[in-house]
């Protein structure tokens, strides 16, 4: 029940339209390439994941993190208030 109700939201929060399909994993891979979502039934935490213009993709979790990445680079906010970064040169969190 509760991935259908997350699958739901997933559509409807979705400003593009494409065509999503669920694999065997519970990721849901969608034909644009533009957007990604999956819920992780051992944690109950649900992800969306959306690419921008510029090759950004920015996932949030139903839990409240969010991380922008590009190029194995990025910057993660936890739900705590926590950031964590990983550059070219190292990687750490405050």
């Amino acid at each position: 029940m509760k991935v259908l109700l997350v699958l739901i939201a997933f559509a409807l929060s979705s400003n593009v339209f494409a065509e999503c399909t669920t694999n065997a994993r519970g990721m849901t891979e969608c034909n644009n390439g533009q957007t990604a979502g999956g819920y992780n039934p051992n944690t109950g935490n649900a992800w969306k994941a959306q690419k921008n213009q510029n090759g950004v993709t920015t996932t949030t979790t139903s839990k409240g993190g969010e991380a922008r990445t590009k190029n194995g680079k990025g910057v993660y906010k936890s739900p705590s208030g926590k950031t964590c970064y990983r550059t070219a040169n190292g990687q750490g969190c405050n």
